[in-house]
């Protein structure tokens, strides 16, 4: 689904990523790990074009390293970011709605706001509501609703479980498995909750200090004793 060859990424002057090389398999979750300020963050924006970057980035064998952050949205590439994005003062169905802005067919529109609302019933209940007045697990469930409106082919989550109680974060983990298993959608997730966030993957990718320390199946990064000590705490 990406390829994603000699990736660097900068902020002004400053470089932030220094040739980072890994892929998401089709219908695959790739979990990225590490410290914070290791680069996990900029190597989203990088992707989705909000940042300055340079490389060789293919969605699909295509191209997308020259093109605008909107250009990659309407490729398929949703990226749920960090603090979730949510628009307070707007309703969580204009949120919602705000998700298939991309989108042409009505009929499907309407489609995918059944099958969403279906994953996330209590968004159902508060369709009406503005959407600053949600609890933070209910905000994550909106914006991670609003990029599934998008229908994308890639989807990028910053940090789904941050600030959550256990027991939503466990819930939205399973809700997101349900998706990449009955969907086949794609995913690319950062999350400092490393154990959880491989139970989710088939693969991973360790990075330090904008570069990529280990990269592999997530079972063998796993059972390596350096990762478990450093990310999983036993």
């Amino acid at each position: 689904m990406l390829e994603v060859r000699g990736l660097k990424a900068y902020y002004g002057s400053a470089q932030a990523l220094f040739g980072l090389d890994f892929a998401v398999e089709k219908g695959g979750v790739t979990a990225l790990l590490g410290a914070n300020g290791a680069g996990k963050t900029t190597t989203l924006r990088a992707l989705s074009g909000l940042i300055r970057r340079e490389g060789d980035i293919r969605l699909q064998g295509r191209p997308i390293g020259a093109l605008s952050a909107e250009d990659i949205a309407r490729l398929g590439v949703a990226h749920v970011p960090d603090g979730r994005g949510t628009f307070t003062d707007l309703t969580v169905e204009e949120n919602l709605r705000l998700g298939a802005y991309v989108r042409s067919d009505r009929s499907g529109v309407r489609r995918d706001f059944d099958r969403v609302v279906g994953y996330f019933p209590r968004l159902a209940e508060r369709r009406p509501q503005q959407a600053g007045t949600l609890s933070g697990g209910e905000q994550q469930m909106l914006a991670i609703s609003r990029a599934l409106l998008m229908r994308p082919n890639l989807l990028m989550l910053d940090e789904p479980s941050f600030g959550l109680a256990p027991l939503v974060v466990a819930e939205i983990f399973r809700i997101l498995g349900a998706i990449n298993r009955d969907e086949g959608v794609s995913m690319l997730i950062v999350e400092q909750n490393a154990s959880l966030a491989l139970d989710l993957a088939d693969s991973a990718l360790l990075i330090e200090t904008g570069r990529v320390a280990l990269s592999g199946r997530s079972n063998a990064i796993r059972s390596d004793d350096a990762v478990r000590r450093a990310y999983l705490g036993y």
